[in-house]
């Protein structure tokens, strides 16, 4: 039998709790998507559901560490190329308009009361890096704020859209919307 990588098994958790929802998803779903039998998943989180969900959300704010917040503030790259990286990352994340926010799933119902720490950390994390890049093009730490805010609402509105309408024309105006708004 193969090995299951820890990738593998956070990237199969975050793509059921982001379709399901924390109370959505089922330990049945959450095992298939892992390809580990129930047994497995539950030696590999002993804690069950909610140990899984607090991993896949360190995943997650890792990934934002790395792959935006680190981005956005390296002040040795030009602001224009760490927005460009930051936007290809955002895009990579959200499969270019495909896959849904596992903030937004997780902050319905039971979610956002068992995780609501962990989620306002990362979308913080999320409006720091877009304040910083704000005032690395010039902006006002006031404006840099309302930038980064509008950021986050326009690409969470874009992905509601994308999947109401079954494209990903809304999320693709949003990041093109974002990178105007910096360099226009």
């Amino acid at each position: 039998m193969a090995k299951v990588s820890d990738q593998e098994i956070l990237n199969g958790l975050m793509s059921v709790f982001r379709s399901k929802g924390y109370d959505g998803a089922s330990l049945n779903e959450l095992a298939e998507a892992t390809g580990l039998k129930k047994a497995s998943l539950y030696h590999r989180f002993p804690g069950g559901k909610k140990e899984m969900t607090d991993a896949v959300l360190d995943f997650m704010e890792a990934w934002i560490n790395e792959k935006v917040y680190m981005v956005l503030s390296n002040s040795e790259v030009p602001p224009q190329q760490r927005l460009k990286d930051a936007i290809h990352n955002i895009g990579e994340v959200y499969g270019h308009g495909t896959k849904v926010c596992l903030y937004r799933s997780l902050s319905m119902d039971t979610g956002m009361s068992l995780f609501g720490n962990k989620i306002e950390k990362g979308i913080g994390q999320w409006l720091d890096s877009f304040s910083i890049l704000g005032e690395a093009f010039g902006k006002d730490e006031s404006t840099s704020k309302q930038l980064a805010q509008q950021n986050f609402v326009e690409i969470q509105g874009s992905l509601v859209l994308s999947k109401a309408t079954g494209s990903t024309e809304p999320f693709a105006q949003a990041i093109q919307d974002i990178e105007q708004r910096y360099t226009a």
